[in-house]
């Protein structure tokens, strides 16, 4: 077959993301289930809990 396309995807590279990506979902999730056992609203006003992998840093 001639013009067949070529891919190489740096698995290491996506392992790490996806690591990072569940790290942050993890953290995010626990952080939101301890402010919700306070009963404490705020944690529908931070970000970062909202949107864990759209956060700023």
């Amino acid at each position: 077959m001639t013009g067949a396309m070529k891919a190489e995807t740096d698995f290491d590279a996506l392992a790490r993301r996806l690591t990072a990506n569940a790290a942050a979902l993890a953290v995010a999730w626990a952080t939101s289930r301890r402010l919700a056992a306070r009963q404490d609203d705020s944690r529908w006003r931070r970000a970062g809990l909202v949107w864990p992998l759209f956060a700023k840093g």
